[in-house]
């Protein structure tokens, strides 16, 4: 970044995927934190155009569509219209929350691509990808199914194994499946259109590490990996049906990535926003003088810092991302949350349940934010901060401030008179505050920003316990009055400070102490409460949570996870299958063979290759038994070989067998191994 003012902000959040609720990971990782910098950026008088949507286009759309039985337009019609509610009700202050099945997004999207793929920005490519004959249609990763080449689970996707976590691709997966047909799919010719990230790798390379060495090293981290790791051409559109059409000629029934017209839909919720306040949706994204920062998980770094500005760069026109403070992950109870497993807290049912205490799961989530590395949140924890800090500390220093003020003053804020060495003190203190946490906002530090906060409070509570007022109020009245005075300018500057933070409760503050002007140069100073300004009477703005109120949300988990366990459990044996008949065990050719060479497959950490000796033939067998075998442990082994199974591509190698391994119920795997003596081509009997 550089030191000049910039004019403008455009700060996005992450388009959450309308094919599901929000969740604490969600607020945690982008949109807390997200809301907080906006906020402060306005109070600070900023010009802000804070924007997010729905990503509705994709795989996963279109198969809740299938699952549920509507069509996928239902499907982000009912997650858009409650993603949008409960971010409503949370209280983040989007600009606009627009979607990506609108039509200026379709517009701008298609625009977008029309304009690199004139300019030759693409390069059209054939290659052969999996294509189910049945339902006439090709297929993405999430569209097949087959047994993980790690793990052994029957039904892990084409891009990932949910039992292991192993990223996996399509042609790694034992036995796959179509998802739409169960028919085993064939690879078929199919042209699409490449962006060649390739080109861009030493642009990037000097935009990432030269020009912005103020990024978090989780993000630096990232992209450095990425690009040592050497960038290719990547596919800018799909065969699907659900999406945009891509607007060029020969480019029937195919339609935009979704990572191509996701981002771009910051673009057109922008132009949406401007027009209905009469503004220049290009001020916001074609500007020098504009500051773009993307608020994103860890998960879409490579979209946004590699990706995206790569498309930006080639169009030509647009500003990029100055910033991408992107956040890891948060767990829940110790555990991984997940979605498909219900292991998460939902935001709208958060809502349901407390919907009084928006602000508590925002301190705690900020307090907790997993800025450097994966955090966990725990329903203990939630309530000790809520108890302890919250109310102990935050709205035990109000209370006492605004009841004391109508106990000995009638609710008028008294004058300040003469100042001990204390008061100097603390009037000291109070006008650090604001620089302080503004310095932790602007350097992404929310989680300090907040303890910074909580401390201001923490000299409210300190100060009131040392001058003791309620004492002095019977011998020196005139001394209560100047602490009362300097307390409510410390409250006055808590309700402009926590605004970002907490903003139910800023609001209720400010109500209550009559605040009507606020800005974020106001707190601080002591002339913020007037002298005999009256005050509201006093509200509590938090109220303890009980035990048994946690114990319920951990008990609600644990009926998950039992539920989980339940689905899952997987019998000390496994169950016998269909009978056959003797002709078609006859069929099988199974051979002793004997491992001549063993190596593990580039790109794979699954996959080993095989040199068999069958006794026939020396043959290539691929086997995906590299997480319980190393390749030198493999050569020179008696195998099980089955040598007449029709020969297979996996990861680019012709498999011409399979090897026979005994699995375990814990997933492990044993060689089933002739004896040492048997000859190799002899039949398995």
């Amino acid at each position: 970044m550089s030191n000049k003012e910039f004019k403008r902000y455009t700060i996005t959040s992450a388009l959450p995927y309308a094919n599901g609720p929000v969740h604490i990971g969600h607020l945690a990782g982008v949109y807390v934190p997200a809301d907080i910098y906006a906020r402060f950026l306005r109070l600070k008088g900023r010009d802000v155009a804070f924007i997010c949507g729905s990503d509705e286009h994709g795989v996963a759309i279109e198969l809740r569509a299938r699952k549920e039985g509507v069509t996928p337009q239902q499907v982000v019609d009912k997650y858009h219209e409650q993603i949008k509610k409960s971010f409503e009700q949370f209280g983040i202050s989007f600009d606009i929350y627009s979607r990506t099945s609108s039509a200026t997004h379709h517009k701008t999207a298609s625009d977008f691509f029309k304009k690199l793929n004139d300019h030759g920005k693409f390069v059209e490519q054939s290659s052969e990808q999996f294509y189910d004959p049945k339902a006439k249609q090709f297929l993405a990763d999430r569209y097949i199914k087959g047994t993980c080449p790690t793990c052994s689970f029957p039904e892990a996707y084409g891009d990932q194994c949910e039992n292991c976590g192993s990223t996996l691709s399509p042609a790694e997966l034992i036995n796959p499946k179509s998802m739409l047909s169960g028919e085993s799919p064939v690879m078929k010719e199919t042209k699409h259109w490449y962006f060649p990230l390739d080109q861009y790798e030493e642009w990037l390379r000097h935009w990432i590490v030269e020009e912005h060495p103020e990024w978090k090293s989780n993000v630096a981290g990232q992209c450095k990996s990425w690009l040592d790791n050497g960038l290719r051409p990547r596919p800018m559109t799909r065969d699907l049906d659900w999406g945009i059409p891509v607007p060029v000629e020969g480019a029937e029934g195919k339609v935009l990535y979704v990572w191509f017209d996701a981002p771009i839909g910051y673009i057109s919720a922008t132009k949406d926003w401007a027009a209905s306040v009469g503004k220049n949706w290009e001020d916001y994204w074609k500007s020098e003088d504009t500051r773009l920062i993307h608020f994103i998980g860890k998960d879409n770094i490579v979209f946004h810092c590699v990706i995206f500005p790569a498309l930006l760069k080639a169009d030509g026109d647009y500003i990029l991302p100055d910033n991408v403070p992107a956040n890891e992950f948060l767990n829940l109870e110790s555990n991984k949350i997940s979605t498909s497993r219900n292991w998460a807290v939902w935001l709208h049912e958060y809502l349901e349940e407390f919907p009084d205490k928006q602000d508590v799961l925002r301190y705690v989530l900020t307090a907790n934010a997993p800025e450097t590395k994966d955090n966990d949140f725990t329903w203990k924890d939630f309530q000790t901060r809520n108890n302890s800090e919250l109310v102990a500390i935050f709205g035990n220093f109000i209370n006492r401030a605004v009841v004391l003020t109508h106990k000995y003053f009638d609710g008028k804020i008294p004058s300040r008179n003469e100042l001990t060495e204390r008061d100097e003190e603390v009037i000291a203190a109070i006008r650090t505050y604001p620089e302080k946490i503004e310095k932790s906002l602007e350097q992404f530090r929310f989680r300090e920003a907040s303890t910074h906060l909580m401390d201001l409070a923490r000299e409210g509570n300190k100060y009131l316990a040392d001058t003791e007022p309620w004492k002095l109020i019977k011998t020196d009245q005139s001394r209560v009055e100047t602490i009362m005075n300097i307390a409510l300018q410390l409250a006055g500057s808590l309700a402009i400070l926590s605004e970002p933070f907490l903003p139910f409760t800023s609001d209720k503050l400010r109500k209550m102490l009559n605040q009507t002007e606020v800005a974020w140069s106001m707190a601080g100073g002591l002339g913020l409460m007037a002298d005999g300004q009256q005050i509201n009477e006093g509200v509590l703005l938090f109220d303890k949570i009980e035990d048994e109120t946690v114990e319920a949300q951990v008990q609600k988990l644990m009926d998950t996870k039992k539920a989980n366990e339940a689905a899952n459990e997987v019998p000390k044996v496994a169950p016998a299958k269909d009978e056959v008949v003797f002709d078609d065990f006859m069929k099988m050719d199974l051979r002793v063979g004997e491992i001549k060479t063993a190596e593990k497959v580039e790109k794979s950490n699954k996959l080993l290759k095989f040199t068999v000796d069958t006794g026939l033939d020396v043959r290539t067998i691929v086997s995906g038994v590299a997480k319980h075998f190393t390749a030198e442990e493999m050569v020179g082994r008696k195998v099980v070989v089955m040598s007449n199974l029709a020969p297979r591509k996996i990861m680019g190698i012709e498999s011409q067998g399979m090897l026979l391994f005994a699995e375990n119920a814990d997933g492990s795997l044993k060689a089933v191994s002739p004896d040492k003596d048997a000859e190799n081509g002899a039949g398995i009997a």
